[in-house]
């Protein structure tokens, strides 16, 4: 009998899966507080819970399977990169990132990627399956359990399209601003999508007071053609005019993730353009230097250049920051530890 995958059920289903069990509703708050409050990892630690029931939960359900098996810490920041196993093998990575404001961790919603970007080593592999609400949340649990500190923010921008994996990010997002578990605001978390439109019109209407990333990475389609298979399906046009809904609806500025990639899409041309496209949007410019990806062919800009195509962009009164490279002694980009690990087991 397949087992329930009892860290992605919400509240009212914990309290009615209990009643059909036989038990008092109310277990199922306190099943509930042990995982997504305690954090516990088996059945056997949750102790106002009786003997039987908690073997009865031991053959029925299952606490999401999830297991630390490399952890690289930079020696430059202290950011802390995670490899994670899951059920049936496969392999996942997280970011744990300190900062003055607080705790960030960046999580993966899927194992690797379909989206097929040409700079990102996620998409090297496709994608394998997509990850389930209680997958997600392990990564946060299992992060701050291995750090004891309270994470302040999340981010939804490891391997993985997350609009691409509609559903289960919708319970995540539930589950983890719940307030008997983690209690996280959405206000402190963010979503990264390559530009999948019509879920973005869906996630509009959640309502969220989310913050959306859109990785745009170029100022026309001719450019985001050759580097963004996605772009053949949504045009820059029609990616914009959901971003503007968006915006509209939620009230919650647009951030735009914009790699640079030295001769690709870093000229003064393309700032400029930029500034052309983004002009009168509620709207933020986050410049991200490349990382290098041995099995791509793109290159990081000069720091000179990266500094210039800033400047034309602020002067053009556009909200412009450049990221901050945490984790570069680390290989912290999205799918370079989990690349590495897969092809170690290929020798």
């Amino acid at each position: 009998m397949e087992q329930v995958d009892i860290l992605s059920m919400d509240l009212a289903e914990l309290k009615a899966w209990m009643k059909e069990m036989g038990e008092p509703a109310f277990r199922g708050e306190q099943i509930f507080d042990w995982l997504h409050a305690k954090h516990v990892k088996s059945f056997d630690e949750m102790t106002n819970l009786s003997k039987s029931l908690r073997e009865k939960l031991e053959r029925k359900a299952k606490i999401t399977p999830i297991s630390i098996v490399r952890c690289l810490v930079s020696q430059e920041d202290g950011t802390r990169k995670y490899l994670f196993a899951l059920e049936g093998g496969s392999v996942i990575e997280s970011v744990f990132m300190r900062y003055e404001y607080g705790n960030t961790v960046c999580i993966s919603t899927q194992v690797g990627c379909r989206m097929g970007c040409k700079f990102c080593a996620s998409t090297l592999d496709g994608v394998e399956r997509n990850l389930t609400a209680g997958e997600m949340l392990s990564q946060i649990y299992e992060i701050s359990r291995d750090v004891d500190c309270r994470v302040s923010s999340v981010v939804l921008m490891g391997s993985g399209e997350p609009l691409d994996n509609y559903d289960a990010v919708m319970r995540f997002l539930s589950l983890i601003h719940h307030e008997k578990g983690l209690n996280l605001s959405h206000r402190h978390i963010t979503l990264s999508t390559c530009g999948l439109v019509d879920r973005m019109y869906d996630f509009m209407r959640e309502k969220l007071q989310i913050t959306l990333a859109v990785s745009l990475h170029a100022p026309n389609d001719e450019i985001r053609h050759q580097i963004m298979p996605i772009s053949n399906a949504y045009s820059m046009e029609r990616l914009l005019e959901a971003c503007k809904a968006y915006t509209k609806e939620t009230g919650r500025r647009i951030t735009f993730e914009y790699a640079l990639m030295a001769g690709v899409n870093d000229s003064d041309a393309c700032a400029n353009e930029l500034a052309d496209r983004l002009h009168g949007m509620l709207a933020h410019v986050n410049l991200i230097p490349v990382n290098d990806v041995k099995e791509r062919d793109f290159n990081r800009s000069s720091n000179e250049r990266i500094r210039r195509f800033a400047a034309i962009l602020q002067k053009r009164s556009i909200e412009t920051t450049i990221r901050r490279r945490l984790g570069s002694d680390i290989d912290a980009a999205c799918g370079q530890l989990r690349r590495g690990y897969l092809k170690e087991g290929e020798v």
